[in-house]
């Protein structure tokens, strides 16, 4: 057991340096602001997420994530409107026949903080958001978002247990390291579909993560990852939605990595749903709009990797809250 915690501690903590070094979430769609800026203020209401991940449950230093983030739109012409089926706007009362009105730009803001500890290895993050969002049509608008903020590294030595306790690895003092971040991003949407692109960690980075005074010494830098993601909703019948989406995430020198889901909105309100992720896992997922505050949604993922056979799987859940929510949404507008 010791040679495989050792295995799995070397692995991961490679990983921190030469691998994808942002936390995965298999109901990203659930939460596209984790991955692209540009979705801030995308809502007529206040966006309040909560989301924990326990990842390879039962396997000793496995990963465990936890997120908040929270973004609103700001000078959004915010009108209520009566939806019908699939989140469609109902047919006008005849005493609005002929309405037109015109579509505004609008800014979102937002913020977010998270956190994930793999064994003695700890990255926490906060950003802050701003994003632009501009109409195309009466149907489909194109927004651009930034988001800065900041990346700390953080090595437990006392949770390590080493035969040489004067390791430079573990006593540089370069272990906690305090890192600028930035991620930028673009998002294609209307009511039926979107498509987005996004970048995370642009900023060029080194992690000294030993040094001894001479040339051997081994740097790691902060990967730039990039997603791309798409997702279309269909109308199947009345009070029923099927949506399609992929994302793919790139981080060199890491390989692909692709997520395709599908999941099905009854009503606006309960949903079910898949995922694959390429030669990783495979995701069942639910989720329930309770009211048009609370919103609550579960996966559980089954590894389809080697690693797989080493633990009873990976758990997420996310907790959102609508606030502000005027319109009284039940279902997400333009994110769901």
């Amino acid at each position: 057991m010791q040679k495989l915690l050792a295995f799995v501690f070397v692995l991961l903590l490679a990983g921190q340096a030469l691998a994808q070094q942002k936390p995965q979430y298999s109901q990203y769609t659930l939460n596209n602001y984790l991955l692209n800026p540009a979705i801030a203020g995308i809502e007529d209401y206040g966006d309040l997420k909560l989301g924990t991940r326990h990842q390879w449950s039962g396997l000793e230093g496995a990963p465990q994530s936890y997120y908040l983030t929270f973004h609103m739109p700001v000078m959004k012409d915010v009108t209520p409107v009566r939806y019908g089926y699939a989140g469609k706007p109902a047919k006008e009362t005849p005493t609005k026949k002929n309405v037109h009105r015109r579509v505004r730009p609008h800014h979102g803001i937002g913020a977010s903080a998270m956190t994930t500890r793999t064994g003695p290895l700890k990255r926490s993050s906060v950003s802050f958001n701003y994003a632009y969002h501009q109409p195309l049509s009466r149907t489909l608008r194109l927004s651009a978002g930034v988001a800065p903020g900041l990346i700390q590294y953080s090595l437990d030595p006392t949770s390590i247990r080493v035969i040489d306790k004067n390791d430079p690895a573990l006593m540089d003092g370069r272990v906690n390291e305090l890192k600028f971040d930035l991620n930028m991003g673009l998002w294609l949407y209307s009511q039926q579909f979107y498509v987005g692109v996004a970048g995370a960690q642009l900023v060029p980075s080194k992690r000294e993560l030993i040094t001894t005074g001479s040339g051997d010494d081994n740097e790691g830098s902060l990967q730039k990852h990039y997603f791309v993601t798409g997702g279309y909703r269909i109308d199947v019948a009345p009070e029923m939605a099927v949506i399609p989406s992929v994302m793919v995430k790139m981080a060199q020198p890491s390989p692909v990595s692709v997520d395709a889901s599908v999941k099905a909105i009854y009503a606006n309100r309960l949903w079910v749903g898949m995922s694959y992720r390429h030669k990783e896992s495979l995701s069942a997922m639910a989720g329930l709009n309770v009211s048009h505050l609370l919103d609550v949604a579960y996966a559980y993922d089954a590894g389809t990797s080697p690693l797989g056979t080493s633990n009873a799987g990976s758990h997420e859940v996310v907790l959102g809250f609508k606030l502000r929510n005027t319109s009284r949404v039940l279902c997400p507008q333009w994110a769901w």
